[in-house]
């Protein structure tokens, strides 16, 4: 069910859900958390279905601030709709589309439809403010969620991350290594113990997640990592591999495609290994799973992706 409720408030649009609730059943009591996503007008759609994917798992109210461009000129109004139903998933969804003045005070346009004593997860799935943490938006969260791929210079978008991060901070860059760090984990809790004398990280130019893998890897190895980023490469973008050199040999995970990659290990047979690219809805989820901070993430973030070294650019022609 859609409801459309055009030049309103959020008290009516409030009032509006008590109605519902009462005339066809739909309730709130059951969900756990507030989740806010702030958009660009006509971005919305893509957040919508991985919140709508990602409530069946975490059952939940996504309140959406659509906000128009920088030439907006429109009078000052807000036009609501509600999704409840199969347009929602197991979530209420309420889209507050702000013109004019009224998307100025973006606390003011949530406020009155928080659910009370629920936890407040801020999702911003384009780009961010300069300091989330301190945003009007952030300030109300206990989670904040952030995607630096989403920038048009997405390792120019971590570091302003990193200058910024507070605990509560968290990147679908991040989220995206979940599989890769575990599948390495698992390489090297078997033989043979030795240790990593060095390690190589390949990846697309515009990958952030690349990075934050480096520096991971940095951080828990505590050995040199270079961390080669390649344009104009034709494949899958995102991580393309990972090389560690001990005594035994060099092992290795290469995915060339998007869902395959390949273990290569000194005495054993190779294997493929399913590591999909993760969508935004695996995403999402996994990050609504934890409402505490994720110390590892903030110490990544601030303690290696600043000095991570050995950090090169090339073309496909060869370095830039």
């Amino acid at each position: 069910m859609i409801i459309d409720i055009p030049d309103t408030t959020t008290s009516a649009v409030s009032k509006r859900l008590v109605m519902l609730r009462e005339e066809g059943g739909v309730i709130a009591l059951g969900r756990v958390l507030t989740l806010i996503i702030i958009a660009n007008r006509g971005d919305e759609e893509e957040a919508i279905e991985a919140a709508n994917d990602a409530s069946r798992e975490h059952p939940m109210r996504v309140i959406v601030i659509s906000l128009a461009g920088p030439d907006d000129d429109s009078e000052t109004r807000i036009d609501a709709q509600i999704r409840v139903g199969g347009d929602a998933g197991a979530s209420e969804v309420i889209i507050l589309r702000a013109y004019g003045e009224a998307s100025e005070n973006k606390v003011s346009l949530v406020t009155a439809l928080l659910l009370p004593d629920a936890p407040v997860v801020a999702w911003w799935p384009g780009e961010t403010p300069t300091n989330v943490s301190e945003s009007p938006i952030g300030q109300i969260a206990q989670r904040r969620i952030t995607d630096a791929s989403a920038h048009a210079d997405p390792h120019e978008a971590l570091r302003q991350l990193a200058a910024s991060y507070a605990p509560g901070d968290t990147d679908f860059a991040w989220t995206r290594l979940t599989l890769w760090r575990a599948q390495l984990a698992a390489v090297l809790d078997q033989p043979p113990f030795e240790q990593i004398t060095a390690v190589h990280v390949t990846g697309a130019a515009d990958s952030p997640s690349t990075t934050l893998l480096a520096a991971w890897l940095q951080l828990q190895l505590d050995v040199p990592v270079t961390c080669e980023l390649t344009r104009g490469v034709a494949g899958p973008g995102g991580i393309h591999g990972v090389e560690m050199t001990r005594a035994s040999g060099t092992f290795s995970l290469e995915r060339p495609l998007s869902n395959i990659a390949t273990l290569t290990i000194p005495g054993q047979p190779v294997q493929d290994i399913a590591l999909p690219r993760r969508n935004l809805r695996d995403c999402l989820a996994e990050e609504l799973r934890r409402l505490d901070p994720d110390v590892l993430y903030g110490d990544v973030l601030t303690r290696e992706v600043a000095v991570l070294e050995g950090t090169s650019v090339k073309s496909a022609e060869g370095t830039l």
